[in-house]
């Protein structure tokens, strides 16, 4: 199992990260547990601002809640100086309540109700990231029964297919995100936005898909868009002082991914964007990204505590742990790898070939298919590396299971951040209606 940020097999022969012994947290929190690195965390926010502050570029970073939105980890981007992307009302609120600047916050959505735009609107957020036509008109009725002015960036599908899971590839003209380039639309979204009363175009957004590792595809996006603008300075004489370029980033899951580091990624981005913006005499924009998985993804750990263990000979051995696709969906909804080790026996070595098996009643609920791990045994915790993107954000109560606890970990110092769901929160918000009497 590859150690990520500040974990490491302590004395004990267990697995410690940020100074606390995994197998102390899992006694005291219970499992499952996602444990996250906020050392590391902090690490890789700075990393991506250094990376443009050597660029002569202006920028924001926006850290993609989507990824893994509670109010801690608001805060801890907020303190790290990062802006903020929310898709929902809920990310939105829970941003709000951590007390984050409204002004970093930029607001994403393929179809925003009337409502989270009015809350959005009143809260004063830094800007809307408009997918579509009805985003516009609701967007600029609202703002002027308001008396405001939104700012507005419009999100365009390039036509650059990433090397990805089709699940997760946006910039493609097949996307149900954005405006399409070249049937038109997004021409036609600057017009209308150039016309409304209280809309502000700022200028544009791309996002090219997820879990992206070369830069080519970056790089391609940044033509596309260079292009357009042309298009757009010729026929709508207006100049975007924003370009946006979305997030992406690929982390290492399991041997053989080979992520690029931030800098590597920003000045791919920026190079592209100052040839080709100078080679059609547009001025430079400000330049923003959201990246998301790159900033979380790598700081979590998910443990478990295994149970049942089930061996069909000369076929395979489940081991089965006490979570699976109610905390992890990834590998159930797209194929997901990862990796994963004995917290309480990490210098073991492997003895035997397992897969590990989540406890929902479904039989695709596998979180890992044929890992090799030192001969297992009840009771035995199992860490999984890499589990800090999209495993607490999709977590669901199916089977009735509660969600795990979140903890954050430094120095030594385990801080709660997430309390784990209990029975009783399962059924908080159940009613028993009276019943309907039979008509005879």
């Amino acid at each position: 199992m590859y150690l990520h940020g500040t974990s490491r097999i302590n004395e004990k022969g267990h697995l410690e990260i940020g100074g606390c012994d995994t197998v102390q947290l899992a006694r005291e929190f219970g499992t499952p547990l996602y444990v996250y690195d906020e050392q590391l965390i902090r690490e890789n926010c700075r990393a991506f601002v250094e990376a443009f502050q050597t660029t002569g570029f202006s920028f924001q970073v926006a850290y993609a809640s989507k990824a893994f939105c509670t109010m801690a980890i608001c805060r801890l981007v907020a303190e790290e100086g990062l802006s903020l992307d929310v898709v929902s009302a809920g990310e939105l609120y829970t941003a709000l309540k951590a007390g984050y600047p409204a002004e970093r916050i930029h607001f994403h959505g393929n179809n925003k109700s009337p409502e989270e735009l009015a809350m959005a609107l009143e809260a004063g957020i830094g800007c809307f990231v408009a997918d579509n036509f009805y985003e516009l008109e609701m967007l600029n009725l609202l703002a002027k029964e308001r008396g405001k002015t939104a700012v507005v960036l419009l999100r365009i599908t390039p036509g650059v297919e990433a090397h990805t899971h089709e699940y997760i590839a946006t910039g493609q003209q097949d996307s149900k995100f954005g405006l399409d380039i070249q049937s038109g639309q997004a021409l036609k979204a600057v017009r209308r936005c150039l016309q409304a009363e209280a809309l502000e175009l700022l200028g544009v957004h791309c996002h090219i898909g997820s879990q992206i590792f070369e830069t080519e595809g970056f790089v391609a996006a940044v033509v596309q868009v260079a292009q357009f603008l042309q298009t757009v300075r010729e026929e709508c004489g207006y100049t975007a002082r924003v370009v946006n370029l979305g997030g992406g980033y690929g982390i290492r899951y399991v041997e053989g991914d080979t992520p690029r580091t931030p800098a590597h990624y920003i000045n791919a981005i920026t190079q592209a964007v100052r040839t080709e913006f100078a080679q059609r005499q547009l001025p430079f924009p400000e330049l923003w990204i959201e990246p998301g998985r790159s900033i979380v993804g790598e700081a979590g750990t998910t443990l478990y505590r295994i149970g049942s263990v089930k061996e069909i000979p000369n076929v395979r051995k489940y081991v089965a742990v006490d979570g699976g696709m109610t905390d992890n969906l990834r590998p159930a909804l797209y194929q997901a790898r990862y990796e994963a080790g004995l917290a309480n026996r990490m210098n073991e070595q492997p003895g035997e070939i397992v897969s590990i098996a989540g406890k929902c009643c479904e039989s695709g609920d596998m979180l890992i298919w044929d890992i090799a791990l030192p001969p297992v045994q009840s009771g035995d915790i199992l860490a999984v590396p890499c589990t800090g993107a999209y495993g607490y954000a999709m977590a669901s109560n199916y089977n009735r299971i509660p969600r795990p606890a979140v903890v954050f970990v430094r120095d030594g110092q385990a801080r709660l951040v997430v309390e784990r769901e209990t029975l009783d929160d399962l059924v908080r918000l159940d009613r028993i209606a009276d019943p309907i009497p039979l008509q005879r």
